[in-house]
C-alpha cells in the first residue's frame, strides 16, 4: 500500500482557507466586521506555533452557532462556487498524479471539517482528515471539538485512525508522501518515507535543506 497525504493551507492552496471563509461570511453579514482581524491574530499565533487550537476553534466555529444549519449550508454552497477558480492547477495535477499511480490519497489539515471538505471536493480528494466540530442537540455548532484537533502530532493519529478504518496499519504502508508548508507538521513529515516541503515557512525550509528533503512550489496557476 502507498499513500499520499496533503496539507491544505499554503500547501495545496496559496492562502488560508479559514480566512477566506471568514471573509465570505462577513460579506453576508453573518459575522461582525471585526471578526476577520481577530481571526487573523489567531493565524499569526498558529504560524508561530503558539496557538491554542481548542480556543481558536471555540472562537471561530462557535460564532456560527448563531445561525440555522440550512442557512449555513447555503453559504457553504456559495463558498464552494467562489473558491473553485482559486485552486492552483499545479495542486490539482499533483493530486491527480498520485491518484493515477494508484495511491490512497487524503487531505490532512487542521482546518475545520466543513471548510476542508469544500476544498477536498474541488481537489478530487474524497478522504478528508480534519478538525471535527461538535454539534449541539439543535444541530448547531457549539465551538467544541470532537476528539483531538487535526494538528501537529495529532495529524499522525488521524492518519492512523483512517488506516485502521481501511483495515490497515502503518506497517502495511510501503511508501508514503506528505506535502506541507509548515514546521507545525514535522511529526507527520518525519513519519512518512517521502516528506516534501511546499512553499515552506522559514523554519521548515531550513530543516528541509538540512535533511535533503525536496522543496517545491505549487503557487501560481
Amino acid at each position: 500500500m502507498e499513500i499520499a497525504l496533503f496539507d491544505l493551507d499554503h500547501t495545496l492552496i496559496p492562502f488560508d482557507s479559514g480566512s477566506v471563509f471568514t471573509r465570505h461570511l462577513a460579506e453576508r453579514g453573518a459575522l461582525p466586521p471585526e471578526f476577520e482581524a481577530q481571526y487573523l491574530a489567531y493565524c499569526r499565533r498558529y504560524a508561530e506555533g503558539t496557538v491554542d487550537m481548542v480556543q481558536m476553534h471555540r472562537f471561530t466555529v462557535g460564532a456560527l452557532g448563531a445561525h440555522e444549519p440550512p442557512r449555513l449550508a447555503q453559504w457553504m454552497y456559495e463558498f464552494r462556487e467562489t473558491i473553485a477558480p482559486r485552486i492552483p492547477r499545479r495542486a490539482r495535477e499533483l493530486v491527480q498524479h498520485h491518484q493515477a499511480a494508484g495511491r490512497a490519497c487524503a487531505l490532512v489539515t487542521a482546518t475545520t471539517r466543513f471548510v476542508a471538505e469544500a476544498f477536498g471536493t474541488l481537489l478530487g480528494l474524497e478522504t478528508v482528515l480534519a478538525t471535527q466540530p461538535a454539534l449541539g442537540p439543535d444541530g448547531r455548532y457549539t465551538g467544541e471539538i470532537v476528539g483531538q484537533p487535526c494538528f501537529r502530532e495529532h495529524k499522525r493519529a488521524h492518519v492512523q485512525q483512517w488506516l485502521a478504518q481501511c483495515g490497515r496499519r502503518w506497517s502495511d504502508v510501503q511508501r508514503s508522501w506528505f506535502y506541507s508548508d509548515s514546521a507545525n507538521d514535522l511529526p507527520l513529515l518525519e513519519a512518512v518515507s517521502d516528506p516534501v516541503a511546499v512553499d515552506p515557512d522559514a523554519r521548515l525550509l531550513a530543516i528541509a535543506q538540512a535533511r535533503g528533503w525536496p522543496v517545491i512550489s505549487l503557487a501560481g496557476r
